[in-house]
């Protein structure tokens, strides 16, 4: 008998950090939104949304221009990451499945983080949930020229690592996430963030579609770094 495919070698997984394995863009929002009208600006609901994804360089600029705050962007970059540090330092909203998922693929694979969050917030959950060695590698988006969807910290991610984008795998939530790592050359493994979900125009061209965390293993990573030409779905999506 012939032999059967072989298996893609995969030489490490990048993980999200905001939404995926924290429960975080809530936090985000609700640290912005506080510091928005306690400093006389104008707070909308579409900003929460506009500013997903966005580096802090950006949504800080966002903020002053779109917001009407009488700041500079770093100093309302700073203030924001103050508000979110306090409240994470309070309670790490870990999302369910989270360290299991990340520690079962570490001792598989090294790790990389790629985020949008600044280097003093990854830097704090690593150390809170006891992740610091756990990954390999971390790259914050404000590190690199652009933000996701731009694909530069997933890129900047793979450098560090010692690895070729082809043979890595991204997990990722969201549209600009999943948009970020595809346009970076990675194999995708996307698990839709719950409250604030991808477009599905972005979603579908995911190798791997899962519903949670716990279901995130070898096999998924494996399939993911395959690429299949349509998105595999967990049972029961249509």
């Amino acid at each position: 008998m012939p032999p059967g495919p072989r298996k893609p070698v995969v030489q490490a997984v990048v993980f999200d950090l905001d939404g995926l394995l924290l429960e975080s863009e809530q936090e985000w929002s609700a640290a912005k939104r506080e510091f928005t009208r306690e400093r006389g600006g104008r707070w909308t609901e579409a900003a929460e949304h506009a500013m997903l994804g966005m580096s802090s360089t950006e949504w800080s600029r966002y903020m002053r221009d779109e917001l009407e705050l009488p700041f500079e962007p770093g100093d309302i970059s700073a203030a924001v990451v103050r508000l979110l540090m306090d409240r994470y330092r309070h309670g790490l909203p870990l999302l369910r499945g989270a360290d299991e998922a990340a520690r079962r693929i570490g001792a598989r694979w090294p790790l990389g983080l790629a985020s949008s969050s600044n280097r003093e917030i990854i830097d704090l959950v690593l150390e809170l949930a006891g992740w610091s060695e756990l990954f390999v590698v971390t790259v914050s988006s404000e590190e690199v020229e652009r933000g996701k969807p731009a694909p530069d910290v997933y890129l900047e991610a793979v450098r560090r690592l010692g690895a070729l984008a082809e043979r890595c795998v991204a997990v990722e939530d969201s549209t600009a996430g999943i948009g970020s790592a595809l346009a970076a050359g990675l194999g995708v493994v996307a698990i839709p963030n719950r409250a604030y979900p991808p477009d599905p125009g972005v979603l579908d061209r995911a190798p791997v579609i899962l519903e949670s965390l716990p279901q995130l293993d070898e096999e998924a990573v494996g399939r993911a770094a395959a690429r299949p030409l349509r998105p595999l779905r967990p049972p029961g999506r249509e």
